[in-house]
């Protein structure tokens, strides 16, 4: 149920989806506090562990890098594979259906903030085989 109330909103606080590369706890969505025009949380990759190459027909995507290391790869407007090493800061832009994919490389965990515009892609993620639904505050942190 929307709640329009939750202004601020923690990871540990909504239902994520879990899947065998990492979580996402989404923040902002219509379906969390009544977003309209994006949406938008956070992704926990462990060590070793990414999301593989796929896109978001239709939405454009930011992909900021809160903490760890890693590969992100974004395909140029010809469908090349441009890959970079990012760090914390790093922000990243998937223009709109361009495919995608992020690996940690580190040591340790890589945690990221993603945005999605419009809203909605990122629904499509509970149709994955390895979806599962977390219910808020197990494991997670703020």
């Amino acid at each position: 149920m929307t709640d329009r109330s939750k202004v601020f909103v923690y990871p540990k606080d909504v239902s994520a989806f879990g899947f065998d590369w990492g979580k996402l706890s989404l923040t902002v969505a219509p379906e969390v506090n009544g977003a309209t025009r994006f949406s938008g949380g956070v992704v926990d990759l462990p060590s070793g562990k990414g999301h593989t190459r796929h896109n978001h027909p239709g939405a454009e995507e930011i992909i900021f890098v809160i903490s760890g290391h890693g590969e992100q790869m974004v395909e140029d407007e010809k469908g090349n594979p441009v890959v970079e090493k990012v760090g914390p800061g790093c922000t990243i832009y998937v223009p709109e259906s361009r495919f995608h994919s992020t690996l940690n490389t580190g040591d340790g965990p890589m945690q990221l903030f993603v945005v999605y515009s419009p809203a909605g892609p990122e629904l499509g993620l509970r149709e994955l085989p390895d979806f599962r639904l977390i219910p808020p505050g197990a494991g997670l942190q703020n």
